[in-house]
């Protein structure tokens, strides 16, 4: 009986902890971590989350959406592709862990797994991203919480009664646009009532097209008919001058067209624009520096490179600047920057390329050819901005056709920029910004590769013959397609000797790479006795007597024997002169003559091989050292 009791107990016992067991098991279940997909362009201030995990789609390079920072970015960045820029996750996509963090007082742009991240001076929120594996201890939203986008209405945007007033414009300068501007106003205008207010410092808020061109961004001040953008000021933030970006290191001059045509409002989102450009390029000691010329019938110098040392000092600058008025001297404007804008004194740093950007509207009232070409031959790149160039019908008024092909550097497109309408100009912001930083093809700026001029004084005597001769040939050719050939750039000339001297084509004779090869191709064989003395006064007299000022004198002397005269009084008179000269001995040259022609130091300027056969190799050696004592000069 006793054990029956005792037996049935325990059947009891085990029902009750059976039963508690099961529901505390499934009690201790954790769902499954949902991960919210989010598309390329999301950025982390967008969304209401401290932390969160998200999954990034694939193929984010392909959009291209900013991202400001290394490692720690700002939250205007764009989550996948600062993920992408950290190595967290490949263009395939995949899931990342997002952080949010405190503000930052700049934060540093780099290159990094085919990412170029931007610099930006100070944001108010900041974020770090991770891989995507969820903690154990860590349970993640399973749904993304975004902010508000305020919605908007047509009323937000109003156009231009068509009865407003039209811009005077002098008589002095015809405009058939203006006419039409009195009937059709060529942008929609903001007035003070409409302008929304962005309330707040809601993380991220951003007011989405307002109208087909204008996107307004968190922390906005209006001066115009854009937003400029403005960093935020946080109590106890130290006030402090930013470095700049330096991996866009230039120095940028800004031609404002303030000219009458233009009128006040076009003037302004000109200024907009230009405040614009200054925070996308970063602009800092370390990086780039900006300087403002107005001009009109006039340039003026509204500052100078050293004036700002950081892009919100720039902005308020150029938001104080007044219309000038009168016509649209480009011309006049280029060659007052070319003479009297990039010195010393007006913080021109001499290692930066130097980068004029033209802002004109419709056509400029003077010629500009000679003034953009003498400047480019001082260095400067020339950029073109044209908004609402001349129709069929202004064409006539215009003094100089295809101006921006003779005024910049290529005709490629990469240094103009057409802009349909003023309303339009900001989007040319980020792409002109590019550009600017771009700085390996700056080619009109002065490098190893544009700025000579090149003779080649080749011995044309009995000893060498038709074959060799040709061999001679094919190494002054190898040389001459490794520079950029042009009117502006490096030029070419040749002179051939034997007793006598016959210039073959002197510096101006080809504008083109294809022209001076196929030049020295055509030369043919002389024969006769070696002068090499004589042919260098003959070259120095004939060419470089011509020379360009601005341009790096450079002889190449080319012997396969003994000279009949004397070449130590010439050579001397030539380095003197400044012309500095390479030495190429061949078979049976003379070292000490060699060494006589040659400039200082001998031992990079003078060389020799035994057969004509070899010759080919000394090409990419005397390029190189073309090029290091060059880059070893300072330059403008």
């Amino acid at each position: 009986m006793f054990r029956a009791i005792i037996t049935a107990a325990c059947a009891v016992s085990l029902l009750t902890c059976s039963s508690k067991a099961k529901p505390d098991k499934q009690k201790n279940l954790r769902p499954k971590q949902a991960i919210p997909a989010i598309g390329c362009d999301v950025r982390a201030g967008k969304i209401n989350h401290m932390e969160f995990i998200a999954r990034c789609p694939a193929n984010c390079l392909e959009t291209k959406q900013p991202v400001y920072g290394s490692r720690i970015f700002a939250s205007i960045s764009s989550i996948c592709n600062a993920a992408i820029h950290g190595g967290i996750i490949t263009n395939a996509g995949g899931s990342v862990i997002v952080r949010k963090v405190a503000w930052r007082d700049s934060y540093n742009g780099s290159f990094s797994n085919g990412v170029r991240s931007l610099s930006l001076p100070r944001w108010r929120e900041s974020f770090i991203v991770t891989a995507g594996k969820p903690k154990k201890s860590v349970m993640y939203p399973h749904s993304l919480n975004y902010t508000t986008v305020r919605a908007t209405s047509e009323k937000t945007v109003r156009l231009e009664s068509k009865n407003s007033a039209a811009t005077t414009v002098p008589p002095s300068r015809t405009r058939l646009k203006s006419t039409i501007l009195t009937a059709a106003p060529r942008e929609p205008n903001i007035t003070a009532a409409s302008k929304p207010r962005v309330a707040g410092h809601q993380t991220g808020v951003e007011m989405e097209q307002l109208d087909d061109h204008i996107r307004f961004i968190p922390d906005v001040s209006y001066t115009g008919s854009f937003a400029v953008r403005q960093q935020d000021s946080h109590p106890g933030a130290p006030a402090q001058a930013f470095s700049g970006n330096p991996n866009c290191m230039v120095d940028i001059t800004f031609l404002m067209d303030g000219s009458w045509s233009i009128g006040r409002r076009r003037f302004n989102i000109q200024k907009d624009f230009l405040a614009e450009v200054a925070q996308v390029i970063d602009i800092g000691v370390a990086g780039p520096l900006m300087g403002v010329v107005q001009y009109g019938d006039d340039p003026v110098t509204e500052f100078s490179l050293k004036a700002y040392s950081n892009s919100n000092d720039v902005a308020a600058a150029v938001e104080k600047i007044t219309q000038k008025g009168g016509l649209s001297n480009v011309g006049k404007a280029l060659s007052y920057v070319n003479s009297r804008y990039f010195t010393n004194a007006n913080g021109n740093r001499g290692g930066a390329p130097n980068v004029v950007v033209v802002l004109v509207d419709g056509w400029p009232t003077d010629k500009v050819e000679e003034a953009s070409r003498r400047a480019r031959e001082s260095g400067i790149n020339i950029f073109f901005i044209t908004v609402e160039g001349p129709d069929e019908q202004e064409q006539e008024n215009v003094l100089e056709g295809n101006f921006v092909d003779k005024a910049v550097c290529r005709t490629n497109g990469f240094f103009s920029l057409p802009v349909s309408r003023w309303f339009e100009l900001r989007s040319a912001a980020r792409p002109l910004a590019r550009r600017l930083c771009d700085t390996e093809r700056l080619a009109c700026s002065k490098t190893c590769l544009n700025a000579h001029d090149i003779a080649f004084v080749v011995d044309g005597s009995s000893s060498v013959g038709t074959g060799n001769f040709r061999i001679v040939l094919q190494f002054v050719a190898n040389i001459t397609r490794r520079f950029d050939i042009s009117e502006t750039e490096t030029r070419v000339a040749a002179v051939q000797y034997t007793y006598e001297q016959q210039l073959e084509f002197d510096f101006e004779k080809h504008g083109s790479k294809a022209e001076v090869l196929a030049a020295i191709e055509g030369i043919r064989y002389w024969s006769g006795g070696t002068s090499t003395g004589a042919a260098v006064a003959f070259a120095a007299n004939k060419l470089f007597g011509k020379s360009k000022p601005n341009k790096r004198k450079i002889m190449i002397v080319i012997t396969d024997g003994r000279s009949y005269d004397d070449v130590r009084a010439p050579a001397l008179a030539v380095h003197r002169a400044g012309v500095i000269v390479y030495s190429i001995g061949i078979a049976w040259a003379v070292h000490e003559e060699l060494e006589d022609i040659a400039s200082d130091p001998i031992e990079e300027h003078s060389s020799f091989v035994g057969d004509f056969d070899e010759l080919y190799k000394l090409a990419p050696k005397i390029f190189s050292r073309i090029c290091r004592e060059f880059n070893s000069q300072p330059q403008n």
